[in-house]
């Protein structure tokens, strides 16, 4: 079976057959064994990179190769090309969730259960990791806005970044506590956006 390009489906029709994917559905069995190939070698790094790219280049919005590349490059330690792949694959379930998605928040149950809008949103979380492990403090002050505003519930665990980040401000860089004033927050926060942390 060939792989889907989800870009030539109606939106309910690609967010159903996306949400497949993510599992592993809609996979040619070509790429399945480029991705097989490439998992059995964790201590050939070139080669399991190839293959893995290979892969990608077969099913380009398929989020199987994009989430194998991306964890290959993150336990790699190779955090640059974790994020490119991180936005790549922002970009296609953008493309999945279409270009009216996030005028308004997803209501609680989509961030809670529907497998794109979750898909989309530890796909910003991911970015800003790597952003703070980065030093990319400004990325990652907007990508963390932007998931509360469509992740107020905290379905996905985003705040604790906010946390660590205000944490980091207020007690070990003043010139960028400074430049970054509105992200402070308070001692041992609870859990949550609204623990003490402002985020407008």
């Amino acid at each position: 079976m060939a792989t889907t390009d989800f870009a030539q489906l109606g939106l309910d029709d690609a967010a159903t057959a996306f949400a497949h994917a993510v599992i592993g559905g809609q996979l040619s069995p070509d790429v399945t064994d480029l991705l097989a190939r490439a998992a059995a070698m964790p201590h050939q790094a070139d080669e399991a990179q190839a293959l893995l790219e290979q892969a990608r280049a077969a099913a380009p919005s398929h989020p199987a190769p994009l989430v194998a590349l991306y964890r290959f490059h993150f336990y790699g330690h190779r955090l640059p090309q974790a994020r490119q792949v991180g936005e790549d694959a922002l970009a296609v379930v953008r493309g999945v969730l279409g270009p009216d998605f996030g005028d308004a928040p997803p209501t609680d149950e989509q961030a809670r259960g529907d497998v794109c809008v979750r898909f989309y949103l530890f796909a910003l979380k991911g970015l800003a990791y790597l952003n703070l492990r980065l030093g990319q403090l400004d990325e990652a002050v907007r990508l963390l806005r932007e998931l509360k505003r469509l992740d107020p519930g905290d379905h996905v665990g985003g705040a604790l970044l906010w946390h660590v980040l205000a944490d980091h401000l207020s007690n070990d860089d003043p010139d960028l506590r400074d430049a970054h004033p509105a992200i402070v927050g308070t001692d041992n926060p609870l859990r949550g956006w609204d623990a003490g942390v402002p985020l407008h």
